[in-house]
């Protein structure tokens, strides 16, 4: 009986110490989950932190503050751009030796004599007035620099100088050439024109210039869908709409949003449009002047949705919908009588409005009497201050562009050494 007694306290006493390790050893997992939770968040802290000083840093990388750096900076990135695509131009050598021989069959059809150089004449001079129009497009939204507004200083004025004609001289059959890089009025008259063939007659330039939008609203789609696909936080990228992105989805994890600022409400009805609708919310956005629609297009590519979807959706919008939109304003608001209106209004402004009637006037009188010269007579040309001003606006914003675009790839450079130097930290 005593053996078993015995026994018995000893079990007792073995169990006790096993509950007492258990408990001591889940207290330690506990400690360790909290103080490795603590290390994670004093981590991620000093992550950020060092992120926003860099951003602060960054931020002063330009030619007027820190000019030698921001050259510096700006040739080693292009250089290093440039040796990029070299070696994606060697990696693909068969794609590369075709795109030279059919450049050369090009060019030997080009120079070639014969019944079919009319048809080149014709296309040469259809691909290169699309390529300039595209052109102007991509640079409106690709985001190089500050972007330059092409449509306000190429698209628009052109549209507005063929309704002026249109109306001056009662076609739209003007004779090409010298059209379009002159504007005649032709020999015969057809009435004034309607509306819809004015818009017809700037169609091509304006889906044109749309499809160059469209194609300049790729980056933030390749950008994001790249962070998913590789699975790098999206801090990584360091992207201005990449960050506003996230922003934007902390937001919406928050579940406070009726306390966000409304600029943030805004962004994220974007984001749920796009993601709850697809093709016809992307449709929806690209169909209106919306300076929001990079934020749509990196939810695009962050959600995966197919290239095509996007490209099409934004395609459609940018270069049917929106174009027709905006060549209707312009087309309206440079008809002859709202033309004269606009001009009656500008002298009804106190003090200043009697100076400034007499140069637009005199302007528009100039622009009209420019569609009945015909091809080869030389006009001298007389100065006018709102023609003058405009040109120097327009130097002004393209140097101001060229500017912004040696700024951004100097600060790429600076993001690309910020990205080495986290990735060194984390090894």
């Amino acid at each position: 009986m005593s053996h078993t007694a015995n026994d018995i306290h000893v079990r007792r006493a073995q169990l006790v110490d096993g509950e007492a390790v258990n408990s001591q050893s889940q207290e330690e997992n506990v400690a360790n989950a909290g103080s490795e939770k603590s290390r994670t968040s004093n981590s991620e802290a000093a992550l950020k932190h060092q992120r926003e000083m860099e951003r602060q840093e960054r931020e002063q990388i330009v030619l007027w503050r820190q000019p030698f750096t921001t050259l510096q900076y700006f040739t080693l990135e292009t250089a290093i751009l440039f040796h990029g695509y070299l070696l994606r131009l060697m990696e693909n050598k068969g794609k590369v030796l075709i795109s030279i021989l059919l450049t050369l069959l090009l060019v030997a059809l080009y120079h070639t004599p014969g019944a079919h150089q009319e048809y080149v004449v014709l296309m040469e001079k259809k691909l290169h007035w699309c390529a300039y129009w595209v052109f102007l497009g991509i640079l409106s939204s690709v985001g190089l620099g500050t972007g330059l507004h092409t449509f306000l200083l190429y698209l628009g004025p052109h549209i507005a100088q063929v309704t002026m004609a249109a109306y001056e001289c009662y076609s739209v059959d003007f004779p090409e050439p010298p059209y379009p890089d002159q504007i005649i009025c032709p020999d015969e008259m057809e009435g004034t024109p309607s509306i819809w063939a004015i818009i017809a007659k700037v169609r091509l330039e304006a889906c044109m210039w749309g499809i160059g939008t469209a194609i300049g609203e790729l980056p933030p789609y390749f950008m994001a869908k790249a962070a998913r696909l590789s699975g790098d936080d999206l801090d990584e990228f360091d992207d201005d709409e990449l960050e506003e992105f996230e922003e934007v989805q902390h937001a919406r994890e928050s579940g406070n949003l009726a306390q966000q600022a409304w600029s943030t409400r805004v962004k994220v009805a974007v984001t749920k449009l796009v993601e709850r609708v697809g093709f016809v919310g992307i449709l929806a956005m690209a169909s209106i002047p919306n300076p929001l629609f990079d934020l749509a297009g990196v939810t695009c590519g962050y959600l995966l949705v197919p290239f095509w979807t996007f490209f099409g959706a934004t395609c459609i919008g940018k270069a049917v919908i929106k174009m027709h939109i905006q060549k209707v304003f312009i087309i309206t608001i440079f008809s002859e009588h709202h033309i004269e209106t606009l001009v009656s209004l500008i002298g009804q402004l106190p003090k200043i409005g009697p100076s400034l009637t007499a140069p637009f006037q005199d302007f528009l009188e100039k622009q009209k009497k420019k569609f009945h010269i015909k091809p080869g007579t030389n006009v001298p040309s007389e100065p006018n201050w709102l023609s003058y001003v405009f040109e120097k606006v327009l130097i002004l914003m393209i140097a101001y562009f060229v500017l912004s675009i040696v700024n951004s790839t100097a600060q790429s450079y600076h993001k690309r050494k910020s990205k080495e130097n986290h990735h060194k930290q984390k090894v």
